[in-house]
């Protein structure tokens, strides 16, 4: 499998799986953490710009649920929201390499729920109809 170094460290031993694997569904479920989702989502906003990108990102990612018999895990609604907020940092920041990037976003790769929860009451967003398309943000999210 290829891999990239992770994120803070070219030493460090994290590792994430590149896209083709990603796309392929040819990785190990056990280390595509949430880091590595936001890493893969980053490295296609490198690629394509956002609806391309959020669609490769969506599709590999049901596939991959769909592969691994636990398609109950995937969330469109989580899965927009990421790769919305992830392309609006991106397109704020100065420099575009994932050490600088990670340095200063660490909201994003923090357990996805405390994110989340600033933007979307509980009834939302665990909802059938935020796991099966995107909804936009029903709470104002605090500063």
């Amino acid at each position: 499998m290829n891999a990239v170094v992770g994120k803070f460290d070219d030493a460090d031993s994290h590792r994430f799986p590149a896209i083709d694997d990603f796309e392929a569904g040819r990785l190990d479920p056990e280390s595509f953490d949430h880091e590595a989702h936001v890493y893969i989502a980053w490295q296609l906003l490198e690629q394509d710009d956002l609806p391309v990108a959020a669609v490769r990102f969506t599709t590999a990612l049901k596939r991959l649920t769909r592969k691994l018999g636990i398609e109950g895990k995937y969330h469109e609604t989580i899965s927009w929201f990421y790769m919305i907020l992830i392309a609006e940092r991106r397109a704020l920041q100065a420099r575009h390499d994932w050490k600088s990037f990670a340095g200063v976003n660490p909201d994003l790769l923090s357990e996805p729920i405390q994110l989340l929860e600033q933007h979307y009451s509980s009834d939302r967003l665990w909802s059938a109809l935020a796991r099966q398309q995107f909804l936009l943000p029903d709470l104002c999210a605090q500063e």
